[in-house]
């Protein structure tokens, strides 16, 4: 049977993302409004100078803005989490999100992750927007991703759950400027808690060029381009 939840929270790291906050912010919204129980989302701006900070009190009284400036993915995840609990209290059981500014999240993404009974969901990525590619980018992409039937090996930070209770005990998101996705879940996994993996949780996120995080989404597939510009030499 899955677990019962009083709340759900979501946290979304932005820097400098105020043309697409509004896509996933809507996305989320629509996730929220399909999940059986109150979520919470936190946007936590880091240091962002593009008018993002404009955005706060549009999206109703479920959504925070919070700024910070730490110029480090890991760290704003888990002030965004700090945050939420101290909005939500520790009495109550809640079910952590996480995705980033640039993705747009299925309508029942909430609602899949609660359904699980894991202490962790991680899912994955899609892309549909290739243009600011070489056009075998995309194949190189696909092909690489290697996605089994239900099940995968990927950790994104942009498509990812867990309890609250399991995420305090590892210690939460440290502080590291990329894969600190990577390290919750190892510690995750060295603590003996129930991963779920699923290739139908899946996300909509940005193949921009310029990376927020050195060695995020963007580096790989600027690191695709590369290869596939050294195979025509």
């Amino acid at each position: 049977m899955p677990r019962a939840y009083d709340a759900a929270a979501v946290v979304v790291p932005a820097r400098n993302e105020r043309e697409k906050l509004p896509s996933c912010l809507r996305a989320l919204l629509t996730a929220a409004l399909c999940a059986p129980i109150p979520v919470t989302i936190v946007v936590v701006l880091d240091d962002c100078d593009d008018g993002s900070a404009d955005l706060a009190g549009q999206y109703g009284p479920d959504v925070h803005f919070i700024s910070v400036d730490v110029h480090n993915v890991g760290a704003a995840r888990r002030v965004g989490f700090g945050y939420a609990r101290s909005l939500l209290g520790d009495d109550i059981r809640c079910w952590y999100s996480t995705t980033d500014a640039d993705s747009r999240v299925d309508p029942g993404w909430l609602v899949h992750q609660l359904g699980l009974g894991a202490d962790m969901v991680l899912g994955i990525v899609r892309v549909t927007d290739w243009r600011q590619h070489q056009a075998d980018v995309a194949d190189r992409y696909l092909e690489s991703y290697g996605e089994a039937d239900g099940d995968h090996d990927h950790i994104h930070g942009a498509n990812m759950g867990f309890s609250d209770k399991a995420y305090w005990r590892v210690g939460g998101f440290r502080a590291l400027a990329s894969g600190e996705d990577v390290d919750l879940v190892e510690r995750f996994e060295a603590a003996g808690y129930c991963i779920h993996r699923d290739t139908d949780l899946s996300v909509i996120t940005s193949a921009r060029t310029q990376a927020r995080a050195p060695h995020g989404f963007a580096h790989h597939l600027k690191q695709l381009g590369r290869s596939a510009a050294g195979d025509c030499v």
